[in-house]
């Protein structure tokens, strides 16, 4: 007699596949993760839009910021059905109020994206948009990454370092030995030399502390006419400052071309004066021989 055989599941099984189909079904109702990168004090959009299109001004969608400590997450933008957090809305977290608006004349094409005024490094982190109220329920992650925009702090904050002192140390068989000094910073400086170009040329260098700041000496070595750069760059506190130097180098077949000619001159005016006073000499005998 044929027939199907039962299968035995072990209960455990069972457990763990009812598990990962909940888990498939959950992220069907998830929109891709999207990574959002902007330059420090510029303006960030966050994407999120549906991909039906649906009109959203009568929808409840909610921007949270996700990843606290306390486990809790930053409400960013809430908008319910005309009513939001720029018109009068309760519970928007202090750190974007007055900074984040949303595309009211896109919310009739699905798109609930916003924009956030000023970034700052604070902002970066996960962010979610929540559709709660749509059948399934949607959710949109989006990762902002708010850059560092290195630039000169000297003075605004403590501890920035100064303008590096340039040096030229002796001359080496072929080339010049550059000399940057950092004279007291901190954090701890990061001390590169640069051609015109940007490139990053190879250097040796030497670093102390003493009283919490930063001694750094950085030697690179030269062997053509260029503008040298020394950089100095604090990443933690957004500062970068550096200063040049220009090293003119005479090319080589020049400096051998003079050479050649100006020792060339030289013995060409002992051999003239030479030729000239034998000439003299013979004309002197010839007249004397006449005479006797």
């Amino acid at each position: 007699m044929s027939g199907f055989k039962l299968l035995r599941t072990p209960p455990g099984s069972l457990v763990v596949f009812v598990c990962l189909l909940m888990s498939v079904v959950e992220n069907l109702h998830k929109g891709p993760g999207v990574k959002v990168l902007v330059k420090e004090h510029d303006d960030a959009i966050l994407p999120c839009s549906l991909s039906t299109r649906e009109n959203l001004e009568g929808i409840l969608f909610d921007w949270r910021k996700n990843g606290q400590k306390n486990g809790q997450k930053k409400e960013v933008f809430l908008y319910d059905a005309g009513d939001h957090y720029n018109n009068g809305h309760q519970g928007q977290d202090e750190q974007f109020k007055g900074r984040v608006s949303h595309f009211q004349d896109q919310l009739m094409n699905g798109n609930a994206s916003i924009k956030i005024q000023n970034m700052t490094m604070a902002d970066s982190g996960n962010y979610s948009c929540d559709f709660p109220h749509l059948q399934p329920s949607q959710t949109f992650n989006i990762e902002l990454v708010v850059e560092l925009t290195l630039k000169d702090r000297s003075g605004e904050i403590p501890g920035t370092c100064p303008e590096p002192y340039i040096k030229t140390l002796n001359d080496m068989k072929d080339g010049l030995l550059l000399q940057c000094e950092v004279r007291g910073a901190s954090p701890k400086p990061k001390v590169q030399w640069q051609d015109s170009a940007g490139n990053i040329l190879p250097s040796e260098g030497k670093c102390s502390e003493r009283g919490g700041l930063y001694y750094v000496t950085r030697w690179t070595a030269v062997t053509k006419t260029d503008q040298y750069r020394c950089v100095v760059t604090q990443e933690e506190i957004g500062h970068q400052i550096d200063a040049e130097t220009f090293v003119p180098f005479c090319e080589k077949p020049c400096e051998d071309c003079s050479a050649k000619n100006l020792i060339g001159g030289f013995y060409g005016f002992i051999i003239g004066v030479v030729v000239l006073a034998v000439a003299k000499a013979l004309l002197v005998a010839t007249k004397h021989f006449r005479a006797n």
